[in-house]
């Protein structure tokens, strides 16, 4: 008769470099570790709905192979369905559309992962082509948030942060595009760090994307295990548009590292006028005087862009850049996208991005350049900006509805993210840190936001934070 490891026990009081360490001391098998990733997914999922594929195969293989190396070694791992192609998966993108693709290669992303030892045990529930702040695709239904089922857990690595959250695994693929990373892990009472315009490569399928305002990276429990994770993914390859700069240490190494005095900056003041609730001027209050207690200079400061013009630019931008990807992916597919098989929301987006002429796309990419010198230049007298992540506590389930048939109605919608998306503009490294929960028992993130390719002092100040209020120990009620 087998026993089971009683380290498996506690499996939730671990990080992914913690369930690491275990392995590399053999004080636990990877296929232990995979094994009850696997029934935490059986058990939990059919409330959550956050893992959409099951790829347990892979991750047995790679447990129950040599054994394994890399920093995260045997750590149970998710993809996001949503543009990161793994070889011989479905890559759907959430999409009717896409539901017969296959990915093709590997993305030198997934080499990355690969390398890193990770063990596939999934991959994460989003919305459909990630055009939304909530997980509610109709092609696999909603994603639930942990912590109360009826409110979302965000979008559009909803599902990503929802396992995460919940104890499945301790850390999984996120990408943000307009808030993508930030909004879910807010929501779930993570850490996520959208990082810098050019921080990796998108090879060999893609050169850019959204010109620079999307990112990829992750949705973790500790600042310790996002920081080796960039470690894992950071670096362009020769020709890439934009050049990461090259690392004097690893990033892990700066959450180990207390920060300089720093100059922050805040703001509970949304740029386009629109109302904040209270809990998120709460949470960023109280973050603001805890920084002034841990010794940093704190001074109140409101962005003075136009949001509302920025808003409409950049969605005209990625109307375009999602035409483009649909006309580009037609030869895989065999036809041109119908009607019928995207929701009508993505379906008025792609109409958009047709009737956008080459000049005007031309016009709006150059605005956006402009734009992304104002907000930058707006808040560079800070080496560290305090906003909220969102506006409001998470939306109730069916908030945001890609049933919407008005690109610009559903678009106006958005507001409770407007401290996201500049920051996808200029191209800055920001992260949603779980610095408050509601009075109904809600996780609030609060963002920080470095200068361009400075997440080394995100990473350091996050860690203070971490260790000034500890998070790692609030658990959601739908959880192992």
């Amino acid at each position: 008769m087998s026993t089971v490891n009683p380290i498996i026990s506690d499996y939730s009081g671990y990080d992914a470099l913690g369930l690491a360490e275990l392995v590399r001391k053999k004080e636990v098998k990877a296929s232990e570790l995979v094994e009850e990733a696997i029934r935490r997914i059986e058990t939990l999922n059919p409330k959550l709905n956050a893992v959409i594929y099951k790829t347990y195969d892979i991750a047995r293989a790679a447990a129950d192979g040599p054994p394994p190396n890399g920093p995260f070694a045997g750590v149970p791992f998710m993809l996001k369905e949503l543009a990161t192609m793994w070889e011989g998966l479905p890559t759907t993108n959430s999409c009717p559309y896409f539901k017969d693709f296959v990915a093709p290669v590997d993305l030198e992303i997934v080499t990355r992962i690969k390398k890193a030892g990770f063990a596939l045990v999934g991959k994460t529930n989003a919305p459909e082509f990630g055009w939304s702040i909530t997980t509610e695709p109709a092609m696999f239904g909603p994603a639930h948030n942990p912590w109360n089922e009826s409110v979302t857990p965000g979008g559009s690595s909803g599902g990503a942060a929802a396992a995460v959250a919940a104890r499945i695994l301790p850390l999984a693929e996120a990408s943000d595009g307009a808030g993508s990373i930030r909004v879910p892990a807010s929501n779930n009472g993570l850490i996520g760090m959208k990082p810098s315009r050019g921080t990796s490569t998108f090879a060999p399928i893609w050169a850019d994307y959204w010109h620079g305002g999307a990112q990829f990276l992750c949705v973790s429990r500790t600042v310790r295990d996002t920081a080796a994770y960039l470690d894992v993914v950071y670096g362009t390859l020769p020709g890439d548009p934009y050049k990461a700069p090259e690392r004097t240490r690893p990033f892990l190494d700066e959450a180990r590292t207390n920060p300089d005095r720093l100059r922050i900056g805040f703001t509970v003041t949304p740029p386009d006028g629109n109302p904040i609730h209270p809990e998120a001027v709460a949470a960023v209050q109280a973050t603001a005087k805890l920084l002034a207690g841990l010794g940093h200079e704190v001074t109140e400061h409101n962005m003075s862009f136009d949001a509302d013009a920025a808003w409409r630019t950049y969605t005209r931008m990625t109307a375009v850049a999602t035409a483009s990807a649909f006309e580009g992916m037609a030869p895989f597919i065999g036809h041109k996208v119908t009607e019928a098989e995207v929701s009508p929301t993505l379906w008025s987006i792609i109409q958009r991005g047709w009737e956008i002429s080459g000049p005007a796309h031309a016009t709006d990419v150059d605005g956006l350049r402009m734009i992304s010198r104002e907000v930058a230049t707006d808040i560079a007298p800070f080496d560290v900006f305090l906003t909220p992540t969102l506006t409001q506590p998470p939306r109730p389930l069916g908030y945001w509805d890609m049933n919407e048939p008005d690109h610009d109605v559903y678009n106006a919608k958005w507001t409770d993210a407007v401290f996201m998306f500049p920051f996808n503009i200029s191209g800055q490294p920001a992260m949603s840190v779980p610095m408050h929960w509601s009075a109904d028992g809600l996780p609030m993130g609060v963002q920080i936001v470095g200068r361009n390719n400075d997440e080394a002092t995100l990473i350091r100040l996050a860690a203070q934070l971490e260790q000034a209020q500890p998070w790692i120990n609030r658990k959601p009620p739908i959880c192992s």
